[in-house]
């Protein structure tokens, strides 16, 4: 049996023809149409199954599938090129050139473990080796190799709970049609931390931490502070800086007081000193009063000059 590993995007052709192909999962691939080449040729069709990925025409412009593939494929000159390619991406294509049909199949392989996306396990959780091939009609033939050469026939392989011996390259072995095709992948084993000990509840030793201290210095560690009139040194301190508050207090509420009498006095001082203003006298002059204008209708009467005064 031939063993054929992949070292680039494409992995292995299936069949001398070219019409079958098997990728791993993520990388990318480019499947030739076939037949005789043509630099331009009428009509160009991609399909998988009887979904349209790219189409070509002489007479019109290019057409694109709306599917995940065509999102993710592109043409050159008569290949198709899929990026990225995923587990949905396997199955039958079918070149059109020319309306001349050229029939390919594309298998996906994807090898992972679970919870775990850096192929990084934690000592003694639970995880699952998975190897699996899409597309392919008939199931394949599916073996996991440890890194201690034993092996597992299995499509999974369950690791419960999981060692450091588990740390180290695995390889799934694939048989279909007559070859055997294989995929390696590196577990990693993190080792979990030694439990660390519960602080203890003993007091400290104070004699093994003082070893070079003075002989005096545990017996004055150890002496009680002394109390004035029953009460601690801090007990004091504190009775003396409320106090003083207190006093400050007393003195800012006095001197607010004396202010505000103060301004009370001067107001009322200001308040007594105006004098109320004297009324305006105007004089009255004594004239005779006027004539009563005649009524209407009438002439008014010219009066008679003053006779002369001789001299």
């Amino acid at each position: 049996m031939k063993t054929i590993m992949w070292l680039g995007f494409v992995l292995a052709a299936l069949s001398a023809g070219g019409e079958e192909f098997i990728v791993k999962r993520g990388q990318t691939i480019t499947i030739k149409c076939g037949g005789s080449s043509k630099d331009s040729p009428k009509t160009l069709e991609w399909k998988r199954g009887d979904d349209l990925i790219h189409g070509l025409f002489s007479y019109g412009l290019p057409r694109k599938g709306g599917g995940d593939t065509a999102k993710r494929s592109r043409l050159t000159q008569n290949n198709l090129l899929i990026q990225n390619v995923q587990d949905t991406d396997a199955g039958a294509y079918t070149c059109y050139l020319d309306h001349k049909p050229h029939k390919h199949k594309l298998y996906v392989l994807s090898v992972s473990v679970s919870l775990s996306p850096n192929n990084e396990l934690q000592q003694g959780s639970e995880a699952t080796l998975q190897c699996d091939v899409s597309g392919l009609d008939v199931p394949p033939t599916v073996e996991w190799e440890s890194p201690q050469k034993t092996l597992e026939g299995s499509e999974t392989v369950q690791l419960k709970p999981v060692e450091t011996s588990h740390a180290g390259l695995w390889t799934c072995k694939i048989s279909h049609g007559g070859t055997t095709y294989t995929e390696t992948l590196n577990v990693k084993v993190k080792e979990s931390a030694p439990p660390t000990r519960p602080p203890s509840s003993s007091p400290p030793d104070t004699k093994s931490a003082c070893k070079n201290c003075h002989p005096n210095a545990t017996e004055k560690f150890n002496e009680k502070p002394q109390l004035l009139l029953g009460l601690s040194m801090w007990m004091w301190i504190a009775i003396g800086l409320g106090s003083l508050a207190l006093v400050v207090l007393v003195v800012f509420v006095i001197v607010l007081d004396r202010k505000i009498k103060k301004r009370r006095r001067r107001a009322r001082k200001l308040k007594n000193m105006r004098q109320p203003l004297n009324p305006k006298l105007y004089c009255q002059c004594s004239r005779p009063t006027a004539a009563a204008p005649p009524p209407q209708g009438q002439r008014r009467v010219k009066p008679s000059a003053p006779p002369l005064q001789q001299r």
